[in-house]
C-alpha cells in the first residue's frame, strides 16, 4: 500500500466533529457601525496627513528652486566682479 492511499485512506475515515459547525450571527460576526465609523476616521486623518505632506514637500522643493537661484546669481555676480579688476 502506498502513503499516497494511506492518506486518502485517513481522509476518507476522518469523523466528522461532534458539534457541527454552524454559521455565526452577522451581528456577531461583521464590525457594524461602530466599525465602519472607526475605519471612516482612519481615512480622514489618512487624507489629511497626504494633504499636509504634499503640501510640505512642494514648499520644500520650491525654496531650493529659490535657493538655487539665488546661489547662482551670487556666483555670476562673483564672477563679474573678479574679471573686471584684473588690468
Amino acid at each position: 500500500m502506498s502513503a499516497a492511499t494511506a492518506l486518502v485512506g485517513l481522509a476518507a475515515a476522518a469523523p466528522t466533529p461532534s458539534p457541527t459547525p454552524s454559521i455565526p450571527a452577522a451581528d456577531v460576526t461583521t464590525p457594524g457601525v461602530w466599525g465602519f465609523v472607526a475605519f471612516f476616521g482612519v481615512a480622514i486623518v489618512v487624507l489629511l496627513l497626504v494633504i499636509d505632506m504634499t503640501r510640505r514637500v512642494r514648499r520644500v522643493r520650491y525654496r531650493a528652486e529659490v535657493n538655487e537661484k539665488l546661489d547662482a546669481e551670487q556666483r555670476a555676480q562673483a564672477e563679474g566682479d573678479g574679471s573686471s579688476e584684473r588690468p
